[in-house]
């Protein structure tokens, strides 16, 4: 692995993941910490638009696609007939940083925090996910032993995270 730690945000679709990411983010890279995160996406996604040059390029059957500016560089890989590439995999594309926050790939190995709305009636995945240890939620109680944190306690949550990878 590239990093320190590793350590996952999960929940239900419109829970609030990405925000909590985002804040989370946000929160560690001022402390000084170097963070990279990765997103599962549940479907097909485009970080190039129709006539940009590298969609030019990937449409023209380019196996892969390297954009490369002052400001940031960023590959495009194409799947094509090959499977989907596995977590450890991806995670190992990542260059060296402190922690990789990782969004989503509910179903890792890796440690992570369940973020719950109350308003979401779906069963809450810690019950059968023994590798979440933690939840997020806007008003949510359990018994099972589990730290509980508001979903808006960024820099406590931030705190749980940098500690359970071993970095704090």
């Amino acid at each position: 692995m590239n990093a320190a730690g590793l350590f996952g945000i999960v929940g239900w679709k419109n829970s609030g993941k990405t925000t909590l990411v985002e804040r989370l983010v946000s929160d560690i890279t001022k402390r000084g910490y170097k963070v990279s995160t990765v997103k599962h996406a549940h479907h097909s996604f485009d970080i190039d638009h129709k006539g940009t040059d590298s969609y030019r390029h990937r449409m023209a059957g380019a196996s892969e696609v390297l954009l490369s500016s002052s400001n940031r560089w960023a590959i495009i890989h194409e799947i094509k007939e090959e499977s989907e590439p596995d977590f450890d995999f991806l995670v190992n594309k990542l260059g060296e940083v402190d922690l990789i926050l990782v969004e989503g790939f509910k179903y890792g190995k890796h440690q992570k925090l369940e973020v719950i709305r109350l308003e979401n009636k779906k069963s809450p995945l810690f019950e059968e996910d023994k590798t979440i240890v933690a939840l997020a939620t806007d008003g949510m109680r359990t018994n099972k032993g589990l730290p509980v944190f508001n979903i808006n306690e960024v820099s406590k949550i931030a705190d749980f995270i940098l500690k359970q990878v071993g970095i704090k």
